[in-house]
């Protein structure tokens, strides 16, 4: 099967019948989202296979050879498909749903918005930027959004797929619910002087409590979600903003500059500065 080049994104919609694969042994350099809608896909990447029914998000990284399929048994796999990269900011949120490095999955996330994202992906990969996008329509063809607008465009939707699919496995029925009060109040202001104590008395809970269970039901102390989130944060004010750096480190609670700016790099692999740069070369801005 043909890899596409790193650099393209495509926006695609199948509906496959039993005897459908695609093998790449070399893997592909760009990334490969696919969401199921009906029927069943089997696939394989990093040494790891899992079936993809209705719902479920598969997310696989760059250069780990792929083998996917209509799954055994299967009379159909219907799903979108994009083929992207990923801006930055959103690795910490697939981390937790990694089967294997570059394999990433997420269960039973049907949503009616995860469909409308990608219906609105496959019309604005279309768009020249001039003029309004095309009405949202399965695409008859995979799209390659040429404009650097509809690169964007196509990006956003992404982007709103990962939030959307991530938010909803987050809200298991299972599990100690002030754990879960805790983490929204972290999302909601990153950048607050949080302590373990701070958010502890927030869920009317000790601190050795609060981190016993936090760390029991996400794998991570409250702190280490309270630097993430605050990552994120500034991630985000470095693509959508023109503050400087000392500005950014202060709107997501940093403590100085050179602190957010050691913590930004053993995040991402690069200081925030390169980040912004890279990311607004790539947009052509």
């Amino acid at each position: 099967m043909s890899v596409p080049a790193a650099e393209l994104v495509i926006v695609g919609h199948f509906d496959q019948p039993a005897g459908y694969a695609t093998r790449r042994t070399r893997g592909s350099p760009s990334w490969l989202l696919m969401w199921t809608q009906a029927g069943a896909g089997l696939v394989e990447q990093a040494g790891i296979r899992t079936t993809a029914g209705p719902g479920d998000l598969v997310v696989l990284g760059s250069a780990a050879a792929q083998f996917y399929r209509t799954a055994p048994g299967q009379d159909r796999w219907r799903f979108w498909w994009v083929h992207f990269q990923p801006r930055p900011a959103w690795l910490p949120w697939l981390a937790p749903y990694a089967l294997a490095p570059g394999c990433h999955v997420i269960h039973g996330v049907g949503h009616d918005r995860i469909e409308q994202a990608l219906l609105r992906a496959g019309a604005d990969a279309r768009w020249t930027g001039h003029g309004p996008p095309a009405v949202p329509s399965r695409p008859a063809q995979p799209v390659v959004a040429a404009a650097a607008e509809a690169r964007e465009l196509v990006l956003g939707a992404v982007e709103e797929v990962l939030v959307l699919a991530t938010a909803a496995a987050r809200r298991p029925g299972t599990g100690d619910p002030r754990v879960r009060q805790v983490e929204a109040l972290i999302a909601a202001e990153p950048s607050a002087r949080h302590t373990v104590a701070s958010l502890a008395r927030a869920v009317a809970l000790s601190p050795s409590r609060l981190a016993h269970l936090f760390s029991e039901q996400t794998g991570r102390t409250p702190m280490q979600a309270v630097r993430e989130a605050r990552v994120r944060h500034a991630a985000r004010l470095l693509e959508v903003t023109d503050l400087d750096v000392g500005q950014v480190a202060n709107a997501s609670g940093f403590v100085s500059p050179f602190h957010f700016s050691r913590v930004f790099s053993g995040a991402f692999g690069l200081p925030p500065r390169e980040y912004r740069r890279r990311l607004r070369l790539s947009s052509g801005l």
